[in-house]
């Protein structure tokens, strides 16, 4: 859906001019939320069924860069929330209804970590909890929440994403941090609900590509795994901060004179080549993620499992991702000057919400970089975010 690339690209210079204001609101205005729906984003990865444009999945992860290029925080909102419309498709088909039956704009954050516990009871889970980091919570109306099913003896049997109407939890805001301030994540607070049991999944489906959805939404699109999915959808933000320093950086450079020296800084080698290094680095990163979710979404439209191999350099290349944009962004931080520090300023601003993206479970690096190593030496992997 090239069409709605564009019209994302033609939002960038007012969602760049309320940077600072998302920042100081401590999460996305409405207005931007509002744009983006009008220009399609939240539909790419919705099914057909239910309104949505089951578009190839790197025009949803394009999309994503260049609003996390003009505004990280916007980015990062956008991006978690518009990959959730992907995963309610992988849920059983009421669920579906349940959430766009009323509402086909109707929007789901999430928190996944397995902080609730669920007791089986008829039909369904008593569901109890609390959790962290629900970014874009303010505008959802559902929440996706991750939680462990408790067998007879107390003990967990199942890692389940539970999904859950704003009427059965309590958002508490919390959120005030010293990166991606705007995006309000903030904590989930649930009291003993009733949650029906097909408005839950288990990680076990997730992993195994086999899921109640897939009844009703026959599309290619919903055979990739989930965790390749979710995981980019953290990776591709960061990536877009790293885009959006760099066009700031560069832009700002050609006009600016070292005090020091009284030469002009773009003339200055050691400037051009931290330009060059984070260049290269913010290419490889969204170079090795095109090419594996191009390679991945081959796989499915073929008709064929996404291989374990891919899946695994998926995750590898994912948190590699990262890392390279934190890079570049620190080099060119360092290239900017004392007035980078100035509050304010884009690159500042760049330089703590890409390293704040970096926290993000999915992003540690050492334990998707430890899963692929385990694989090529031949030890068995087992993870739920795989």
């Amino acid at each position: 859906m090239s069409e709605v690339v564009a019209a994302v690209r033609e939002l960038l210079p007012v969602l760049r001019e309320r940077a600072q204001e998302t920042e100081d609101l401590r999460k996305v205005p409405a207005e931007s939320i509002d744009a983006l729906r009008q220009a399609g984003f939240f539909k790419l990865l919705q099914p057909v069924a239910h309104g949505g444009l089951e578009a190839d999945p790197l025009d949803f992860y394009r999309s994503v860069r260049l609003i996390a290029s003009a505004c990280g925080s916007t980015g990062w909102v956008s991006s978690v929330l518009g990959c959730h419309p992907w995963q309610l498709g992988l849920f059983a088909a009421q669920a579906q209804q349940d959430v766009w039956g009323a509402d086909q704009d109707a929007r789901i954050s999430s928190s996944y970590a397995p902080m609730g516990r669920a007791t089986p009871v008829d039909g369904g889970f008593r569901f109890t909890g609390r959790w962290s980091f629900s970014s874009g919570c303010d505008h959802a109306s559902w929440v996706f929440l991750g939680g462990l099913v408790l067998g007879d003896d107390g003990n967990p049997v199942d890692f389940r994403t539970f999904l859950l109407p704003i009427s059965d939890y309590k958002i508490e805001d919390v959120w005030d941090t010293v990166g991606l301030r705007g995006t309000g994540s903030n904590d989930i607070l649930v009291d003993d609900v009733f949650v029906p049991e097909y408005r839950t999944l288990s990680f076990q489906d997730t992993g195994k590509c086999v899921c109640p959805g897939h009844e009703v939404n026959t599309s290619p699109l919903y055979k990739l795994p989930f965790a390749s999915v979710f995981s980019y959808s953290i990776a591709t933000p960061v990536i877009g901060m790293a885009t959006g320093a760099y066009e700031t950086h560069t832009s700002y450079m050609q006009e600016r004179v070292r005090a020091s020296y009284g030469t002009k800084a773009a003339e200055d080698p050691y400037s051009q080549v931290r330009v060059a290094e984070a260049a290269s680095e913010i290419d490889a990163a969204w170079l090795q993620l095109e090419y594996n979710i191009s390679t991945a979404y081959k796989h499915v439209n073929a008709g064929e499992k996404v291989p374990f191999d891919l899946r695994m350099r998926i995750r590898r290349d994912q948190v590699k991702a990262t890392g390279r944009a934190i890079s570049a962004v620190d080099r060119l931080f360092e290239n900017s000057g004392g007035k980078a520090l100035n509050a304010g300023t884009p690159i500042q601003r760049f330089w703590r919400d890409a390293h704040a993206g970096r926290v993000h479970a999915i992003n540690d690096p050492e334990r998707a970089l430890a899963m692929y190593g385990k694989s090529e030496l031949g030890l068995k992997v087992q993870d739920a975010w795989l």
